[in-house]
Formats: C-alpha cells, sequence, structure tokens
C-alpha cells in the first residue's frame, strides 16, 4: 500500500504561465495530460526540475492542433513515438501520446498509441518514473513508484529480464538511477537480469553509452554503483579502461568533502591508467574534441605538479598549461597524494589559479619591426625569445624592461 503522496502543486515550475497554458491547452476537451517522469520524481524528492515532459491522451496531430491554436510553436522530434515539443516564451515541454510498445528489438522499440494511462505505466523503466501529476499538481501512482521513491529502490517495472530486453540501455539506467536516487544495496532482482543481459550492451551505440556513462559518473552515489558493475562484470564491458578505481574514489571524495562540483569528465580521467586508455576511451565513447583533448592531456602532460609549487611557478605553470589542464593535473595529484595533511597546499593551488588572470606579453609585432627585424618567420622567433624570458621574469609589468630585452635579442641575431 503506497504512503499518502504530497501534492507537488507548490512547485515554481508548474505555476509558471508556460507550464500552466500548455496543460490548460492539452486539457481541452475529452484528453487528458499529467506531467509524467522526471520532473515528478524530483519534485517529490525537492531536487532541481529541469526538463518537464507531459503524456497525453490525445494523439499527436490532435495535441498539435490544441498546442498550435494556444500559441505554442510545434517541433515534431520524435513524431513516430509520439513526441512534439512544444515550445513557449520561457519554457519548453516534450508532449507524448499515451502508448504501448508493440515490437522492440533491443535498441528501439514500435509504438501503438492508446488512451490507456495504466498500460502506458507499464512500459515504462522504473517505477519511480512511472510517476504522474495532474496540472494542480496531484500525484498518480499506479504502480507503486512512490514508496519506491521514498525508499531508494531503483525497480524495474514487472520482470527485470523482460525490460531489459526490450532495450538494453536500460542496464546503464539502472546503475545510473540508483547512484542518484538509490540508497543501500541495489535492487537484487535487477542486479541480476542486468548482469545476466549484459551481452546485449554491445548492440548499443557509442552516443547512447557514453551519455548514460557521464551520467552516472557524474552522481553522487557512484563509487559503490561502479564496484557493482565491476562485480557484475558489466563495468569491463562498457569501460574496460577503467583501472583506477581507487583514484576515482578519492577524486570523489574531494569533491565532496571540498564542496566542488561534480566533474564527470574529470571523474573519467580520474578511472583511466594512462595517455593508452585515454586515446581508447575518447575513440570507444565517441567522445566530443574538446571532451577528448582533456582527457588525453590530463594524462600526457609532463609539467610537475607538487603540492608544495611557489607561486611563482603556479603563475609560470598556468601560462604554459590553461587553467582547466592545471586544475586537472592539481586534482589528479591530490587524489594520488597519500598524505592527507596535503589537503590545505592542494586547496590553495586551487584557489591561486581561480583568482589569477592570464598576463599579456606588451609585445606587438610592430614594436618588433621598428627593433630592426625584417618582416617573415624572424619576428615570431624574436617574440619567442623575448616571451621566454619575459616568463622567467615572472610575467614584468616593466616596459623598459621588456624594450631592453627587445634590444639585446635583436642585437645577438645578424640580419
Amino acid at each position: 500500500m503506497s504512503a499518502q503522496i504530497p501534492s507537488i502543486e507548490h512547485q515554481i515550475w508548474l505555476r509558471e504561465d508556460d507550464t500552466q497554458n500548455v496543460m490548460a491547452a492539452l486539457n481541452a476537451g475529452d484528453a487528458t495530460a499529467r506531467f509524467v517522469g522526471g520532473c515528478v520524481r524530483n519534485a517529490l524528492l525537492r531536487m532541481d526540475v529541469h526538463d518537464v515532459d507531459i503524456a497525453t491522451s490525445d494523439d499527436p496531430a490532435a495535441a498539435t492542433a490544441k498546442l498550435e491554436a494556444a500559441g505554442f510553436k510545434v517541433v515534431p522530434v520524435g513524431i513516430d513515438h509520439g513526441t512534439v515539443m512544444a515550445v513557449g516564451a520561457n519554457r519548453s515541454f516534450e508532449v507524448t501520446t499515451l502508448r504501448v510498445d508493440v515490437a522492440t528489438d533491443g535498441r528501439h522499440a514500435d509504438v501503438a498509441f492508446t488512451g490507456d494511462w495504466q498500460a502506458d505505466a507499464e512500459r515504462r523503466d522504473f517505477t519511480m518514473n512511472a510517476l504522474y501529476a495532474d496540472a494542480d499538481g496531484t500525484v498518480h501512482d499506479p504502480l507503486g513508484g512512490y514508496d519506491d521513491l521514498k525508499a531508494g529502490r531503483v525497480r524495474f517495472i514487472g520482470d527485470a529480464a523482460a525490460r531489459i530486453e526490450e532495450d538494453y540501455l536500460r542496464i546503464l539506467r539502472f546503475f545510473r538511477f540508483h547512484a542518484g536516487y538509490g540508497k543501500g544495496d541495489l535492487d537484487a532482482e535487477g542486479l541480476a537480469a542486468c548482469a545476466a543481459g549484459r551481452q546485449g550492451l554491445a548492440r548499443l551505440s557509442a552516443e547512447r553509452v557514453r551519455a548514460e556513462l557521464m551520467k552516472l559518473l557524474g552522481a553522487d552515489g557512484a563509487m559503490p554503483v561502479l564496484r557493482a558493475m565491476a562485480a557484475a562484470g558489466i563495468l569491463s564491458d562498457v569501460l574496460p579502461e577503467a583501472a583506477r578505481l581507487d583514484r576515482f574514489e578519492r577524486v570523489l571524495d574531494i569533491e565532496t568533502t571540498q564542496l566542488f562540483s561534480s566533474d564527470p569528465v574529470l571523474r573519467l580521467g580520474a578511472l583511466l591508467a594512462d595517455a593508452d586508455a585515454a586515446h581508447s576511451v575518447a575513440a570507444r565513447l565517441k567522445l566530443s574534441k574538446s571532451d577528448a583533448a582533456r582527457i588525453v592531456a590530463m594524462h600526457t602532460d609532463t609539467t610537475k605538479i607538487v603540492c608544495y609549487l611557489s607561486m611563482r611557478e603556479v603563475r609560470r605553470a598556468l601560462y604554459s598549461m590553461g587553467l582547466e589542464l592545471f586544475k586537472d593535473r592539481v586534482m589528479l595529484g591530490w587524489a594520488d597524494d597519500g598524505k592527507t595533511t596535503n589537503a590545505f597546499q592542494w586547496r590553495a593551488l586551487l584557489a591561486m589559479a581561480d583568482s589569477w588572470d592570464r598576463p599579456e606579453l606588451p609585445l606587438t609585432g610592430s614594436m618588433i619591426k621598428a627593433a630592426g627585424v625584417p618582416e617573415g618567420p624572424d619576428v615570431g622567433r624574436v617574440r619567442a625569445e623575448v616571451e621566454e624570458w619575459w616568463i622567467d621574469s615572472d610575467f614584468t609589468e616593466d616596459e623598459f624592461s621588456i624594450i631592453e630585452r627587445l634590444k639585446a635579442v635583436v642585437q645577438a641575431t645578424v640580419y
């Protein structure tokens, strides 16, 4: 028997004009529309709500007509599966017709539209995602999802193995949701079904796997979940390069105790042992160019990073490495440091980095040419030599000294 479910009527997003207008439009006539999934789940947990999804008994054509009549721009983002995007003045909504799965192949589903709310709930993955709410905030719980939500229990709807065979991505979602919402041990039936069905993960696209993995890595409860995945043989299937669970755990501990924001890319880099692993992950998961470059740089940069760097050494490292790489290397160095009493010094390095403004060498091409350097590659070479001296001088702002150094460099060169 489910506990008394509170209303979510006081949620700010629910009372916004766009939200009330979209619900008024969709509830016109004989149709019923309800909020569904993550927005209801997170609202009940008093967590941030980012995306507002809506289920409707109308078919996509009828829903589109109502939305357009109410002044919303409608984008058919997933029309084959009954989903349109309603774009309001300040918020967008995914609106999906109630549906049932007709056929599945482990990656995709063919669906049929229905007016049956129970059937729509039963086709979803976890009970905590099968929560609905009316426009006034009244919550509907057809499958006991609220009790599971309160208990921190990520439980498949119906037969876990059957849910997984419909879409093998649900294996990763099971672990990701436990990392974000779970308490205690993972659901035994779900864990066993994931382990039994793990070979199906090979059928998934790199993009889908990457999206779930990065969300999992960024969750507060990622560490025990990764250990459970490793024990079940699943971590080696999806992230065989994950050789440094010890460092990953330490990075999580630092982020938590120091009140730093979760950084999934840093955490991924912390899991990897070397540059070869970084290149492998970047290629296999099809990371973005920036994320790939970042995790490779963590493992290829050779700048000396220790907790006792002087301020001058910090400025020099920051200038050559850039802020992001410097902070990544500091975090990995901190995580690898077995002496916990050094935490203050590591934290100080990050504070210095955040307060640092990158200086610009006050030397222009025209100044170099005026000193007698002809146009061409020598201009860049002379500038580089002056810059090297300027860095060694701890970025002096004395323009006279910089000009004198320029003269010395030019005089030592025969043109």
